[in-house]
């Protein structure tokens, strides 16, 4: 039976089996997908031995591989230069593996109506999530970017990646004023530190948008509805993102008309 991951360390959080398995059986397609444990020194062999699986069509990539597996994968769209980071594998028609983002659009999707030029964003983390986040906001001309980080010296390298006007700033406990903030680390994920931060600073209009989903209710994003401030849940950008996978995987669009029912399914 055709198959595809998603890859981690951990991975028993993940939700992408019980959306790309609702989509699946919505389309009446005969195939699976598992949530896969991998460790990173165990990538490589991973990658080589499911690229020896006629029956495999891919994987999405998760903490902490998302960078790393780049150097085991064909780049056939630069991805390298542009973000630095991979979130789908997928398998070539010669049968080579080749990497791609998908992070990027999915961010975007669910705040595409918002007018973010020229606004200062505050996005915390320095991964390869952050990347993609941050090669979103810079196609659409935020700034100033504050990238806050444990190691403010890796978020000051990804500014001037992007070409990002700003500042880094080591993580302390309040959010400097932001149009818009964004969680991009795993921080207040299940079996991670929380993130708590003061978010006094930012104006009534501010978005606030964590990208963890395990829990849904993360301490940053009660922070901000406790000030009735606008906010975006991790599942928003994750189904986002899955949907551009599930279409390289499977060779079919996603029936996102049952949105609801997957939200739903997801939060039950």
């Amino acid at each position: 039976m055709p198959y595809a991951d998603v890859i981690g360390d951990p991975i028993s959080h993940s939700k992408s089996p019980i959306i790309h398995r609702f989509w699946l059986e919505a389309l009446g397609i005969g195939a699976d997908y598992r949530a896969t444990h991998v460790a990173p020194d165990d990538l490589a062999a991973f990658l080589e031995g499911r690229a020896a699986d006629p029956d495999w069509r891919g994987c999405n990539v998760t903490v902490p591989h998302k960078i790393a597996a780049l150097d085991h994968v064909a780049d056939p769209g630069d991805v390298r230069t542009s973000i630095g980071a991979v979130n789908t594998i997928f398998r070539q028609a010669d049968g080579t593996l080749a990497g791609t983002n998908t992070d990027a659009a999915g961010f975007w999707a669910p705040i595409a109506d918002l007018d973010l030029a020229g606004q200062p964003v505050t996005v915390i983390g320095a991964g390869g999530a952050a990347r993609a986040i941050l090669w979103a906001l810079a196609q659409v001309g935020v700034g100033p970017v504050t990238v806050m980080n444990r190691n403010p010296l890796k978020a000051a390298a990804l500014l001037s990646h992007f070409k990002l006007r700003g500042q880094a700033l080591p993580l302390g406990p309040s959010a400097p004023p932001s149009a818009l903030l964004v969680n991009a680390s795993s921080l207040g994920m299940v079996g991670q530190p929380p993130l708590s931060l003061d978010l006094s600073a930012l104006p009534d209009h501010a978005v606030v948008y964590d990208i963890v989903y395990a829990p849904l209710e993360t301490e940053l994003l009660a922070a901000a509805r406790a000030r009735d401030l606008d906010t975006v849940d991790g599942l928003d950008m994750l189904v986002a993102q899955a949907a551009a996978a599930f279409a390289i995987f499977f060779g079919k669009d996603p029936p996102r008309d049952r949105d609801d029912d997957l939200r739903e399914l997801l939060t039950a």
